[in-house]
């Protein structure tokens, strides 16, 4: 098992049987996200605690809010600021980096992890998983999906809704079904003027 934990944490898609898959740090995170669920706000030293063990990089200034699950959570690597609100899904089969600067609005899933296209392989529970990469400063509108092997470059903003499942280049706007640029981020969007 220690060995597929590996292939899990390379920056590389792979194909997985369920049987592969380490239901014992399936379960550890399942326990630590429904314990930071109960916590109070003054609770914020066991928070870290729970935030330090579950996370594979943990970064002070990461906030998952309520309702927040992952698969393990040792596959999710924050590189600063990150502001992730309610109702956010990350299906961590490979690793999920989140650069500095990264807005995830409610109900955004993340998913690493898919499925065989062939049904009776799908049944017999064979499936695949590739990494996620948010560069810094993006920002993923409510109920969007961002599916594996897909990189977000710095700066982009993914509309509502959306499902991406391409890579969206640095510093433009991109959302529908299937995510497409929309245009670039200019000046002009600037909401403070000089």
């Amino acid at each position: 098992m220690a060995d597929f934990e590996e292939i899990m944490k390379k920056d590389e898609p792979y194909v997985s049987h369920f049987m592969e898959m380490p239901g014992h740090l399936k379960r550890k995170a399942m326990l630590l996200t429904k314990e930071l669920e109960t916590l109070g706000e003054d609770d914020r030293e066991r928070r870290t605690e729970i935030l330090k063990d579950l996370f594979g990089t943990y970064h002070p200034l990461a906030f998952p809010g309520a309702g927040f699950k992952c698969d393990y959570g040792f596959n999710i690597h924050f590189h600063g600021l990150a502001v992730i609100n309610y109702n956010v899904v990350m299906l961590d089969t490979s690793p999920i980096h989140i650069g500095a600067g990264a807005f995830i609005a409610p109900g955004v899933c993340l998913a690493c992890s898919g499925h065989s296209l062939i049904g009776e392989e799908r049944v017999r529970g064979i499936g695949t998983s590739a990494p996620i990469t948010l560069e810094d400063n993006v920002w993923i509108g409510a109920n969007a999906t961002v599916c594996g092997g897909v990189t977000i470059g710095a700066g982009s903003v993914i509309g509502a809704g959306s499902v991406v499942i391409r890579d969206i280049p640095a510093g433009v706007v991109a959302a529908g079904n299937p995510c497409k640029v929309i245009r670039k981020i200019t000046e002009e969007d600037r909401l403070e003027k000089a």
